[in-house]
């Protein structure tokens, strides 16, 4: 019989080798590979993978396509000659090569522009471009309307929203109503789009501002400004001397209009969706619509989206719906558009 002094070391030396035997049979376990599935799933083995020479690879990447350090005197050609040939750059050259392609086959450059375009000081650009004969028409939502003929009238605009609204004066400018509302009753009177119409009125104010003015430089040009409004989304709309019947009347014969020039567009036209998440890329799906609707060719165009973000309509109804089937090509290209239109701009120009 065993003692307590004996006891007292056995019965740990026992808990001891059964802790071994089980770290043991786990260690096994691990080491034969044992899972719970059936034997017919086991990992892929590797050892037969093919391989090749990476220098034998065609690859979309090279150094011919790598950006290159300006030094600095470079000039703009040398800068638009130094940009990395890969994925946005590509897409900015191949849509400047359709615009200056469509000039040539003088058919229609369209710009659908919303009011960040004016806001962020790009009418000289535009404005140029129009002189050079790459833009063929504009049509513009609201927004453009009000800030282009802030501009002209003022030299500013972009209202503060945040100090103006709680005081109730937010939208309250007098002069820019005037101008809008009493261009849109005279528009109607007159059956003229309410583009032209404004355009015809600011210009009568001989504004001191208009070489700042998309508005006045398409009038003065006779470039097609069409204006597209969505009643009640502008401030002008809650003014007193607003007329909707006006509004409507103007606004819809511009639809006309453009749905023209976008027919025009087959063959190579262009048509650029720059800064409108909503109301142009509708408004232009809907010319679309109504081209093919009445039985004409269209085909062989070009559409591109400019924005911050890729929305949903203008992505669907610019972009893909009006080139799919072999009608066109797209171009989505995001980004600030301060950057991005003097950019393109730039490599339009350089490309002649």
């Amino acid at each position: 019989m065993l003692g307590p002094s004996i006891l007292s070391l056995f019965v740990p030396l026992c808990g001891f080798l059964l802790l071994c035997l089980f770290v043991a049979q786990v260690l096994e376990s691990c080491a034969m590979g044992i899972s719970i599935y059936d034997d017919d799933l086991r990992p892929l083995e590797l050892d037969k993978v093919k391989t090749y020479p990476l220098a034998s690879r065609k690859s979309k990447v090279n150094l011919d396509d790598f950006a290159r350090p300006l030094g600095r005197d470079a000039s703009v050609a040398d800068f638009l000659d130094s940009l990395p040939n890969v994925l946005a750059v590509q897409s900015f050259r191949q849509l400047a090569a359709r615009i200056r392609r469509a000039r040539d086959l003088k058919k229609p450059i369209i710009w659908g522009i919303g009011g960040h375009v004016i806001k962020t000081g790009l009418a000289p650009v535009i404005i140029d471009l129009m002189k050079q004969g790459y833009v063929s028409a504009i049509a513009g939502n609201g927004s453009v309307l009000v800030h282009d003929s802030e501009i002209a009238m003022v030299g500013s605009t972009s209202e503060d929203v945040d100090a103006t609204l709680q005081e109730g004066v937010f939208g309250g400018a007098e002069e820019t109503a005037q101008l809008l509302n009493g261009a849109a009753r005279d528009g109607a009177r007159d059956q003229i789009g309410l583009g032209e119409a404004v355009g015809r009125a600011l210009l009568a104010r001989n504004p001191q501002h208009r070489d700042y003015s998309l508005l006045c430089a398409a009038y003065e040009s006779k470039v097609p400004f069409t204006a597209h409004i969505t009643i009640g989304g502008d401030i002008t709309h809650f003014h007193r001397d607003f007329d909707g019947a006006a509004l409507g009347a103007t606004t819809h014969t511009d639809f006309r209009l453009l749905a023209e020039l976008v027919r025009q567009m087959d063959g190579g036209g262009v048509y650029l969706n720059v800064g409108s998440a909503v109301v142009l890329p509708e408004v232009f799906l809907k010319c679309v619509t109504l081209v093919r609707n009445l039985g004409h060719s269209f085909s062989d165009i070009t559409t591109a989206n400019f924005d911050f973000i890729q929305s949903y309509r203008p992505v669907t109804n610019v972009v893909r719906r009006p080139t799919e089937r072999g009608a066109g090509q797209g171009f989505s290209l995001t980004g600030h558009h301060e950057i991005h239109i003097p950019l393109l701009a730039a490599l339009i120009k350089e490309q002649a």
